[in-house]
């Protein structure tokens, strides 16, 4: 009888991966939307450039985005590696409820391509995510949180030397994460130092393959993570006529605390293995930049740069946005 190798189903745990980084990169990117210095400037300071705290600030807002993502894993054990690129837009909607009480609510659509060359196989994840994030503000204290639910579809093909097996099965990804900030500004610079601590889970459904020479079937999956990141962001702006420079950049540690690598069955006729899935190096830095430009009281556009190093994983995120306040 033929029996499955501990590579064959290599695209699933790259997919899997995939579905976690991505909730978690939307989470993190949620909670910088609620406690971030920039927005945090301008509830105290809404007019920005020495406006009076008292002047009242837009109470809505809405934004757009557009981003990148090139990621890049390791050979570890037997996953032989692989690489990443997704493409995805982001909406998002938000609202002061009160004096330094503010929520927002975002829609991420993204679309992923994997490659695992070295095992002959390829996949793709169409991921849908929602977000919902909220902050208070107490004096130079800002707590945030964001929650995240997500689901998607993922494509594999694996080359299997008479022909290609294909197949597709469901995703899902949910997520919180809780941020506490401190903001500490002086003339026209800020430094906010931050704390926060994460968990994602990610599940994948069963499937079977078709087509090719001795086709798969492999077991749901689950995978989870919690991690604690420490860090600070610093950032300054610049006032031009009637228009505000914003520039900040950030450093932040990660410890990687839990991982759950869900392990995945695979089977081949009576045959079967359980192969380990792959995880993150338990520590790890994040650092990025952004640049915004206020181009009036209520309108700007921003572009934001994020990476993540691991032992054996790099990132690398480029976003696009605009925002506007009313």
């Amino acid at each position: 009888m033929p029996t499955p190798t501990s590579s064959s189903a290599n695209y699933d745990r790259s997919a899997g991966n995939a579905t976690l980084n991505l909730g978690s990169g939307f989470l993190e990117r949620l909670g910088n939307q609620a406690s971030g210095g920039f927005n945090r400037a301008f509830r105290t300071n809404p007019g920005g450039g020495g406006a009076s705290e008292s002047t009242e600030d837009p109470r809505y807002r809405t934004w757009f985005e557009g981003y990148g993502i090139s990621v890049r894993s390791d050979a570890q054990g037997d996953f032989v590696g692989d690489k990443r690129k997704t493409f995805g837009g982001v909406a998002g909607f938000g609202a002061r409820l009160a004096p330094g009480v503010n929520i927002g609510f975002s829609v991420d659509q993204s679309h992923t391509d994997i490659d695992v060359p070295l095992a002959l196989q390829s996949a793709t994840l169409d991921l849908t995510q929602l977000g919902f994030n909220g902050s208070v503000d107490k004096g130079p204290w800002t707590w945030a949180f964001a929650v995240v639910h997500g689901f998607g579809k993922v494509r594999s093909s694996r080359d299997t030397g008479f022909g290609l097996a294909t197949a597709g099965y469901r995703a899902s990804i949910d997520g919180a994460l809780t941020e506490i900030s401190y903001y500490w500004t002086k003339d026209q610079m800020r430094i906010v130092p931050k704390g926060a601590l994460e968990y994602v889970r990610a599940t994948g459904a069963a499937f079977q393959e078709t087509g090719g020479l001795d086709p798969l079937n492999v077991g749901s999956t689950a995978l989870s993570r919690a991690r604690v990141m420490i860090g600070a962001e610093i950032g300054r702006y610049f006032i031009f006529g009637r228009k505000i420079l914003d520039l900040s950049a950030y450093g932040k540690f990660v410890d990687n605390f839990y991982q759950d690598l869900g392990a995945i069955e695979v089977s081949l006729g009576t045959e079967s293995i359980v192969v380990p899935g792959i995880d993150e190096s338990r520590y790890g830095m994040d650092a990025g930049a952004s640049a915004s430009l206020s181009l009036t009281s209520t309108a700007r556009l921003y572009v934001n740069y994020d990476a993540k190093f691991r032992n054996e994983l790099r990132s690398h995120q480029g976003t696009v946005g605009f925002e506007y306040r009313w």
